[in-house]
Parts: structure tokens; C-alpha cells; sequence
């Protein structure tokens, strides 16, 4: 009879705790049993069990506590830990701040596309689109605050387009985005020849916020062809602006750090 190696070992432990956490048998923040638990209910050497913590801890799904009150969290995949990993690979392929909002000009009208087409609509989409919108009215007179109102009905727009692959993937592009477009909001608040307040400043916000009124109402009419023009105009203009002098910037996965992810 052929022995296992000891990796292999470590591969089947690991796979059996992986499907366990993405059935749902293990959910976010639950505790790992102890090695020595699991060195007893899988019949495997210490160095395996450690070994198949270490596949889980790489691959995002559970984070390991040294010490005496060590143990494994389990965290489950989310968007935003998938946007972590594309943004790496996009760092590492030297990939500019431009080329992530080009795929999102193609790729968000399809989501406002779907939005429109979605039966259900009148109690998913739009309520929630609608809500957004209202917090961008509270926020109008806040400079800081509106941007990121504004920022998040486009993630909505993703989010209740009701396609879980676009919304994981896209999804996972709108946060990249969002970090980028965090960095060009604080950079202007500290830009003393940018007022905020200024005649221009609130035309500007008054226009966005017209572009996602519009959009919504042409989603809640069903008019995917006129929500996907007006989604597509609307996203053309605020690239232009959010590029700014960050045209070629590469991105910098950093700046995930900086979000809060409790809005997301």
C-alpha cells in the first residue's frame, strides 16, 4: 500500500475544512477546532494539520492566532477580499487607474441593463437605488460626504442587478475603483485652489445627481436601452474628472486599507 505524503495530507485536511466553510457548515468568525483536535479527528501528524492551515490562511479563509489564544477564525470570501487578490494581480501587471474604469464603462451599463430587466424590480432595484439617492440628497451640502453617497449608487447598481457572477466580479472592480476615487476626493479637500463650495463644485454634484435620478427612472420603467445611454454618458463624464492627473497611475492595492467596508 502506497503512504501518503505528508503535503497530500495536508491538501485532504485542508479541502474538508474548505468545503465545510463554503457550505455554510462553518460561517464568518467561527472558531476552528484546536490542531490537536483536529490531529485526532483527521488521523493526521501535527505538521499536516499545521501544514493545511497554512493552505487555508493563504487562500483567505481562515486567519490563525499565535499564542495561548491562538486558534483558526474562519473568514468567508467577499467581494471585497476578491478585490484584494484582482487588485494584486492588476499591481503586479502594472495596470493604470485608466484601464479599471474602461472596463467598468463597458461593464456597469450591463448591470444597469440587467437592473431594468429584472421582474422583480419594482421591490428590489429601485428601492434600493431610490434609497441611495435620498442619502445623496442629505449629503448635498456635505463636500466630504457626497462623493461616497454618489460613489455607492454605482456599487448598488451592481449589487442589485441580480447576476451573482457579475455582482462578485464587478462588484470586486467597483471597490478598486472606489479606493482610487477615495484618494482623488481627499487629494481635492486638501487642494487649496478647489472649493467645494464653490458655484462649480455644487453644479457638479447637482448634475450626478441628476444623471442617477434619471437612470433609476429609466430602470424603474423597464427602458433598459435608455438606463444603459444614460449610464453610459453619466459614467464617461465622471471618468474624466476621477482620472484627473491619476491617468496613469498604477494600481495600488494600499488603498484598500483605507475603506470601510461596514458601507459595502
Amino acid at each position: 500500500m502506497r503512504q501518503l505524503r505528508q503535503p497530500r495530507l495536508a491538501e485532504i485536511v485542508a479541502a474538508k475544512l474548505r468545503d465545510d466553510i463554503l457550505a455554510g457548515r462553518l460561517t464568518e468568525g467561527d472558531s476552528l477546532p484546536r490542531q490537536e483536535h483536529l490531529f485526532t479527528e483527521f488521523r493526521v501528524s501535527l505538521p499536516a494539520v499545521r501544514e493545511a492551515m497554512r493552505i487555508l490562511e493563504t487562500e483567505g479563509l481562515v486567519s490563525v492566532r499565535r499564542g495561548n489564544v491562538g486558534g483558526a477564525v474562519v473568514h468567508l470570501p467577499t467581494p471585497q477580499r476578491i478585490a484584494r487578490t484582482i487588485s494584486m494581480v492588476l499591481q503586479t501587471r502594472r495596470t493604470n487607474m485608466a484601464d479599471v474604469s474602461g472596463a467598468l464603462l463597458h461593464l456597469e451599463p450591463t448591470c444597469v441593463a440587467l437592473c431594468a430587466a429584472r421582474p422583480d424590480r419594482a421591490e428590489t432595484t429601485v428601492p434600493e437605488l431610490r434609497r441611495v439617492i435620498e442619502e445623496q440628497h442629505e449629503a448635498f451640502d456635505d463636500p466630504e460626504q457626497f462623493p461616497i453617497r454618489a460613489r455607492r449608487f454605482h456599487e448598488k447598481l451592481v449589487e442589485t442587478c441580480g447576476n451573482e457572477t457579475m455582482i462578485v466580479i464587478i462588484g470586486s472592480l467597483e471597490i478598486i475603483w472606489t479606493a482610487h476615487e477615495s484618494t482623488v476626493w481627499s487629494e481635492a479637500s486638501l487642494n487649496e485652489e478647489t472649493d467645494p463650495d464653490s458655484p462649480m463644485a455644487r453644479k457638479s454634484r447637482r448634475a450626478a445627481l441628476r444623471d442617477h435620478e434619471k437612470i433609476v427612472d429609466a430602470i424603474e420603467a423597464g427602458d433598459g436601452a435608455r438606463a444603459v445611454k444614460l449610464a453610459g454618458a453619466h459614467l464617461a463624464a465622471t471618468r474624466r474628472s476621477s482620472l484627473g492627473s491619476a491617468n496613469g497611475d498604477v494600481v495600488n492595492t494600499d488603498l484598500l486599507d483605507n475603506l470601510d467596508y461596514s458601507t459595502h
